[in-house]
């Protein structure tokens, strides 16, 4: 019989992925188990402990339990320890196992299998690595500043929870991950910019992908040297960024469960804020159950789209609906190629781009169909919840935990598909070893 060390070096690359992620969540789901992981009283399910455990890996947020509530200082050390895991580990394992795997293949193998990882060469494993480990210690150290110090000198905390409330909340940003220590989420704050906008930050960097923060730190005195990648990211970023802001802030403005009694200046903050969390952070300042049924298809679009690859946040990521975008745009002008910034993209990049969007889109109508069917619950509110799962988002409508069993474990595979399933699907698309050497007949179904 193999060994186990034998077992992994007959997996692929995605596969070890996949086995990874799962052998971390098992130690995870086993931690949260212990009886020292929630309060005396407390006797976690597994249902419960599979699904925090989950949430937690996959960054999303959505929780079955009350996090200050149900789980002890140690449940809450256990899952900001899978939180960091899951936002900083998973894209580093990525990275190490498609650059070695490379390695040994051909050049133009090696070449694409770099490009997939978004590490602009082969041999740079070292340095990537590295990067993303300053990039990630950098920005959650500066915002647990921040906030240490907010909760210390104005909510008169004392030391040793300023620091803490801090800390979790900054790995829980930078990671997009959405869990809180507070049973309303950031509710108590949606007032406070000194601790809306340092978040609202950490989300955004997180979520924009690790590249492009080391590109524009690199280049940002030469913006048209930018890759493609790069300027997708970006721009798409900002555009989305104001769309959420502009949608959200109309359509709840008078809303006197959301923004309705606010004072302007409070409306803009939180109208910002919820447009940045809905791609794929998972905090609320504003009541989400209370928003009104087309602010959550707002959010449903956003939590769909996400941020961009090769960073902490999830979804279809901004890259691949802007190509697809493009690609419609090039159809209808009858273009000879998809030209993004006097760039030509590869018809390889077409078919992945609707490979995963259609993946995803096919997961997202069966499992709300699933659940529509188990628990008779609204379908704007299992769409809600199933999108916010496989995008890793966390944002919830209430439904949460009142999902049956079999649904709770249908959101459980979602969320760990929605964080494991994008890499492990492009990275096997990016190396594909036997390329076909005949080509077949052509013919053309009708269209349309």
């Amino acid at each position: 019989m193999p060994g186990p060390s034998r077992f992994t070096q007959r997996l692929k690359p995605p596969q070890r992925i996949a086995v990874t992620m799962l052998a971390v969540l098992i130690f995870g789901t086993i931690g949260l188990s212990l009886p020292f992981a929630s309060h005396p009283g407390n006797h976690p399910r597994f249902i419960d402990a599979l699904f925090t455990a989950t949430s937690a890996l996959s960054v999303t947020g959505l929780i079955t339990k009350d996090t200050p509530v149900f789980w002890s200082p140690v449940g809450h050390v256990i899952i900001l320890s899978l939180i960091q895991i899951g936002g900083f580990g998973v894209m580093a394992i990525a990275t190490l196992l498609s650059l070695a795997t490379a390695r040994r293949l051909g050049l133009s193998t090696r070449i694409n299998a770099a490009n997939e990882t978004k590490n602009g060469g082969v041999g740079q494993t070292k340095s990537a690595v590295r990067g993303i480990f300053y990039t990630t210690l950098v920005m959650e150290s500066t915002v647990a500043v921040a906030l240490t110090l907010r909760f210390y000198f104005h909510y008169h905390m004392s030391v040793g929870t300023a620091v803490w409330h801090g800390i979790f909340h900054s790995v829980s940003a930078f990671n997009n991950a959405g869990f809180s220590l507070y049973t309303d989420s950031l509710m108590p704050f949606n007032k406070d910019p000194w601790i809306l906008l340092p978040l609202s930050t950490s989300i955004v960097v997180g979520g924009l992908g690790f590249p492009v923060v080391m590109e524009v730190l690199k280049r940002y005195r030469m913006p048209h040297f930018l890759t493609m990648h790069t300027k997708l990211v970006l721009s798409g970023t900002a555009f989305l960024l104001l769309a959420g802001f502009v949608f959200v802030l109309a359509l709840e403005w008078s809303n006197p469960n959301t923004l309705g009694p606010m004072a302007l200046h409070n409306k803009i903050l939180n109208s910002f804020f919820q447009s940045v969390t809905s791609r794929t952070a998972g905090f609320n300042a504003i009541d989400t159950t209370a928003m009104n049924p087309a602010t959550w298809l707002v959010t449903d679009i956003l939590m769909f789209i996400g941020a961009g690859p090769a960073g902490t946040a999830g979804g279809l990521k901004v890259t691949t609906l802007l190509i697809i975008v493009f690609m419609v745009r090039s159809e209808l002008r009858n273009d000879r190629a998809v030209v993004i910034f006097n760039k030509r993209l590869s018809r390889s990049t077409h078919r992945q781009a609707i490979t995963v969007a259609s993946m995803m889109v096919i997961l997202i109508i069966a499992a709300t169909m699933a659940l529509t069917i188990l628990d008779k619950l609204p379908l704007e509110q299992v769409l809600f919840e199933v999108t916010s799962a496989i995008s890793t988002t966390g944002l919830s409508t209430g439904i949460t935990s009142v999902l049956s069993i079999p649904s709770k474990y249908i959101i459980v595979v979602l969320m760990f598909v929605g964080r494991v399933g994008p890499i492990t699907l492009g990275t096997s698309l990016a190396l594909r070893r036997k390329p076909v050497l005949y080509t077949l007949p052509k013919e053309r179904p009708i269209i349309g």
